[in-house]
């Protein structure tokens, strides 16, 4: 062989066995890598975000909700605080007292049948004239206690609308502001307590007129029979007038 030919084959053999010399060199990792983007699932992630961002604020409303709820009941458990029973209980009070204060003949049924009944009854026969006339001024009595008793209730009911006025008032007002359901039924409750209260003033006015009217009757009627009885014994012969001798006193001649 000659030299030109030998030099040419361990040149082949050479290129030969360089790929896997460098071959360790070629199959390591580069450091830097590419990143590679997907639409879809980027559109996906984007899509749960937004899902679990709406959950959220769909807890944060209901949350919202239910504290509103435990305000709102608040408001309608918490009670009125104002309370006008104590001044209508006291009204009620001066009005019982003066009807208790009732002359004579107070507003009882077994009082008024026995005053009756001694008093306006029909008049005795045999009942002397003392009687009579002491009879006659005790009904009088209490025809006028029966006309005072119904003045003084009258003063008693116009002395309570001062009262009434201011708590009427300051009831409305609370009704108006009420923050809950159960403030404004306590002052609803209290306004119709007011207008019992007025109504007990009237009924004690009618009431204590009607006394007095009553007994002014009565004694009118009364009267009338004592009259006729008066009348009857004066017209009674023996029993009337009995006319006497009468003597003229003259001067002196």
């Amino acid at each position: 062989m000659t030299l030109p030919r030998f030099r040419a084959a361990r040149l082949c053999a050479a290129l030969l066995v360089a790929p896997v010399a460098f071959a360790p060199m070629l199959a390591t990792p580069a450091h830097a890598q590419w990143t590679v983007f997907d639409p879809s699932n980027y559109a996906q992630n984007v899509l749960t975000a937004a899902r679990t961002l709406q959950q959220i604020n769909n807890q944060i409303t209901s949350l919202q909700n239910e504290a509103q709820g435990l305000i709102n009941q608040a408001r309608n458990l918490a009670s009125l605080p104002y309370s006008s029973l104590q001044q209508l209980q006291q009204s009620v009070q001066r009005t019982q007292q003066l009807l208790n204060q009732a002359q004579n003949i107070a507003y009882n049924v077994q009082q008024i049948d026995q005053a009756f009944q001694s008093k306006y009854a029909n008049v005795s026969m045999s009942a002397p004239e003392q009687q009579l006339v002491a009879d006659a001024r005790s009904r009088w009595q209490n025809t006028v206690g029966g006309l005072q008793d119904a003045m003084r209730v009258q003063a008693g009911v116009v002395g309570n609308i001062d009262t009434n006025r201011a708590q009427m008032s300051t009831l409305v007002g609370a009704s108006q502001s009420a923050t809950g359901a159960l403030q404004a039924t306590q002052a609803g409750n209290q306004l119709l307590a007011l207008q019992a209260q007025q109504l007990a003033d009237l009924t004690a006015v009618v009431t204590a007129n009607g006394r007095a009217q009553a007994l002014q009757s009565a004694e009118q009627a009364a009267a009338a029979e004592q009259g006729r009885e008066q009348r009857r014994r004066f017209l009674t012969p023996g029993a009337g007038y009995q006319p006497g001798n009468a003597q003229m006193f003259y001067g002196n001649k």
